[in-house]
């Protein structure tokens, strides 16, 4: 008979929760102190000044790397991404909706798009508002991902 695993599951600051297998979430928890001696190197790392293009470049790169389970298309080729808010302090706002309200995925998307945003060495801190105006249609897909779909 096999025991069940002990789920570890964490949330970020914002709130939104991080899957267990998040290695992520398994890195943090492994040293919580990470972020902060991170930080802390940042800021004595000539380059920390690239403009707010090249980190949001580098923003979208990593939230490419969140991928809704149901659907092999990442959050932000789907078009669930609707804004990006750098500050100068480099905290960053990421405003995300889903696919729809009851979406399976509520749980975790927006805290793995939150993290993967805040291990960037740039970022100072990174946060996710979810909303639903405008609701999501297919339509905000990128090409990339209607081909992948089979919408063109």
């Amino acid at each position: 008979m096999r025991t069940p695993e002990k789920s570890t599951s964490g949330s970020t600051p914002s709130g939104h929760s991080v899957d267990a297998s998040s290695a992520l979430n398994a890195a943090r928890s492994a040293s919580p102190d990470t972020r902060e001696d991170e930080s802390t190197a940042a800021d004595a790392v000539p380059g920390e000044d690239i403009s707010d293009e090249e980190l949001e470049a580098r923003i979208v790169e990593a939230i490419r790397t969140v991928y809704d389970p149901e659907i092999p298309v990442n959050v932000y080729d789907l078009g669930l991404i609707y804004g990006i808010d750098i500050n100068p302090d480099r905290t960053v706002m990421i405003t995300m909706t889903l696919t729809t309200p009851n979406c399976p995925a509520a749980g975790f998307l927006p805290g793995q798009v939150e993290q993967r945003v805040r291990h960037l060495r740039e970022v100072q801190d990174a946060r996710v508002d979810i909303t639903f105006d405008p609701p999501f249609t297919p339509e905000m897909m990128s090409d990339e991902a209607k081909l992948e779909l089979g919408f063109l």
